[in-house]
């Protein structure tokens, strides 16, 4: 077994079951048995639980900032690039939908200074995206009679509950659905 495919099935199978039983309803001899491994093949990845969780965001995190700095490095025009910026972190959200309502559900659980990071690197993803939307209020696009951060935490708070309804396997196009949440919001926060 590959490198890559045995953390991919330790993640997998985590995943899978964190959101059936709950992240502290889950063993690590749960974990492995579902994954097809065995516990050192597991430490040999990561150090604990804890890690595991952390690395099942991380994943997603880390694509998502990587798509942001290209999409911002294009240097399209400020609307443009909120556009493009929103339509991508709604569908890798949805790609990575398991993950992310894993996460949300258990980031409570994470260790001090795992939350520590999530939130250092969370606020850097939204630093940028509220920068696009101050540059985009300089410019003249954007309203500017609510607080930058209520405009950044209603985008968010779309994208995050995403878990509570939408199904890959129902009636809404990722795309067609990105672009819907989307619009939406860029039409409210027009000026």
């Amino acid at each position: 077994m590959a490198t890559s495919s045995v953390v991919d099935d330790i993640t997998r199978a985590a995943v899978d079951l964190f959101s059936t039983q709950g992240y502290a309803n889950t063993s690590v001899q749960q974990i492995v048995e579902a994954a097809g491994v065995t516990k050192g093949a597991m430490y040999h990845y990561f150090e604990s639980k804890d890690d595991l969780l952390f690395s099942v965001y991380e994943r997603m995190l880390s694509l998502q900032t990587s798509h942001l700095e290209e999409i911002v490095g294009r240097g399209t025009p400020t609307a443009q690039t909120l556009h493009d910026v929103c339509v991508d972190v709604i569908e890798t959200s949805i790609d990575f939908l398991p993950e992310g309502t894993v996460f949300f559900r258990s980031v409570h659980m994470l260790s001090e200074p795992r939350q520590k990071e999530v939130t250092r690197r969370r606020r850097q993803y939204h630093d940028v995206f509220a920068s696009l939307i101050e540059r985009g209020q300089e410019e003249g696009l954007y309203r500017t009679d609510i607080p930058r951060a209520v405009l950044v935490a209603h985008f968010f708070s779309d994208v995050h509950y995403l878990s509570n309804w939408y199904s890959p396997e129902g009636p809404e196009d990722k795309a067609l659905l990105a672009q819907q949440l989307t619009d939406l919001f860029l039409v409210a926060i027009k000026a």
